[in-house]
């Protein structure tokens, strides 16, 4: 008998969990990722719910909790940099969770961890893929043929591979919300608080501590237009132009994402699926159910995913077992995407009266009174059900 075979495209945390846990449970697998290298860095990242569960699982909770960004809490600021409210911190799942890490930290810890026998090939995509009925068949762009019993896509929420076998099923919601992340050089008045400002014109300004010495700075904007196809220089000038008079530490912001080395913009897009299974194909992580900083708990669905697959798949044939998959995941994965109504508004005030209105509706919500039901939002990958047992040895075909 042969060992099963699985192919994941995607070598972030969704990839790296679904190649540790396929690994563990006897699988042979082959990682293909389109970077050159892997991707250090990226901003903030936490691991909530049954997330935590899993972490421990993979013998990882004390190195991720190591490698916290040093972040304490969360504060609203006003133009003065004084605070106007604070969301509640306490308990694992808080506002700043007790595992928050920077993205390229916690993938970097699967990947050192990854079980023996794994192979990682950069720089080689997925260009074609024929699908059959007791196999899948790629081939990477560098012209290597790969022949597995499993095809993982967990590229992302651009996915071209998922777009060239699932098409129109990829159902994309544009939030109009653009966020441009990078890093800065850390000053005197940088505290281990996430400070957030929001001022007129749908304008958010974001400053989080990390774990290096400088500072991870976001400006977030609603009623955007997609800019992700810009150059750098260009991209910047157009968000200079939007930010004008926006206040706060604006300018030092602006200022440090000419010189930062990791400027990343995302126009969030929520990708919903009637499915997330074809045949011998399946998707996980953002290709599949991208829900997006606005619903956080993407990386911790990603964690999740990753060993609910491999579980599922130990104890049935893929058809079976991807079907169970998916069923597991799916309410975790809607709860998130289900944004609360009128979120933008609240979030992204235009106006000075809806910025005074906002401020003062964050006070109510963090007073003592409503501090329970405010904490209720910050938690995510949450389930009642246990995790599904994955069945020990090797399976084969």
């Amino acid at each position: 008998m042969t060992t099963r075979h699985a192919v994941i495209s995607g070598a972030s945390i969704a990839g790296l969990s679904a190649a540790f846990w396929l690994r563990r449970t006897g699988w042979q697998v082959t990682v293909l990722e389109r970077a050159e290298a892997f991707r250090d860095g990226g901003q903030n990242v936490d691991v909530r719910g049954v997330a935590r569960e899993v972490l421990a699982r993979m013998g990882l909770f004390e190195a991720v909790r190591a490698l916290n960004t040093t972040e304490t809490g969360t504060v609203f600021v006003d133009a003065a940099g004084k605070v106007i409210a604070e969301l509640p911190s306490d308990g694992p799942d808080g506002a700043t969770a007790e595992l928050e890490v920077l993205r390229g930290d916690l993938a970097r810890a699967v990947l050192d961890h990854l079980p023996e026998g794994v192979e990682i090939h950069y720089g080689d995509p997925i260009a074609e893929v024929d699908e059959h009925t007791d196999a899948v068949v790629m081939t990477t762009a560098t012209g290597r043929v790969l022949r597995a019993d499993l095809l993982v896509i967990a590229e992302g929420v651009r996915s071209a591979t998922r777009d060239r076998l699932f098409g129109d099923q990829v159902d994309r919601r544009e939030l109009g919300i653009a966020m441009l992340f990078g890093t800065i050089p850390r000053t005197a008045d940088d505290d281990d608080r996430w400070r957030w400002h929001t001022t007129t014109g749908g304008r958010q300004v974001h400053l989080r501590p990390d774990n290096r010495g400088t500072t991870r700075a976001m400006l977030a904007y609603a009623r955007a237009d997609d800019l992700t196809h810009l150059a750098r220089a260009d991209l910047l000038a157009r968000v200079r132009d939007h930010y004008a008079g926006a206040g706060w530490e604006t300018s030092r912001v602006l200022d440090g994402f000419d010189t930062s080395p990791d400027v990343h913009l995302d126009h969030l897009t929520q990708i919903r699926m009637p499915t997330w299974r074809r045949g011998r194909v399946c998707l996980a992580g953002d290709a599949a159910w991208c829900v997006t900083p606005m619903g956080g708990g993407g990386a911790s669905l990603a964690l999740v995913a990753g060993y609910v697959l491999a579980a599922t798949l130990s104890a049935a044939e893929p058809d079976t077992g991807l079907a169970a998959y998916e069923e597991w995941m799916r309410p975790l994965v809607e709860d998130v995407q289900q944004l609360p109504r009128g979120i933008e508004r609240m979030a992204f005030p235009r106006t000075r009266f809806g910025v005074t209105t906002r401020n003062t509706v964050l006070k109510a919500l963090t007073s003592p009174v409503l501090k329970p039901l405010m904490a209720r939002f910050t938690r995510v990958a949450g389930s009642d059900r246990p995790l599904p047992p994955i069945t020990t040895g090797p399976r084969t075909r």
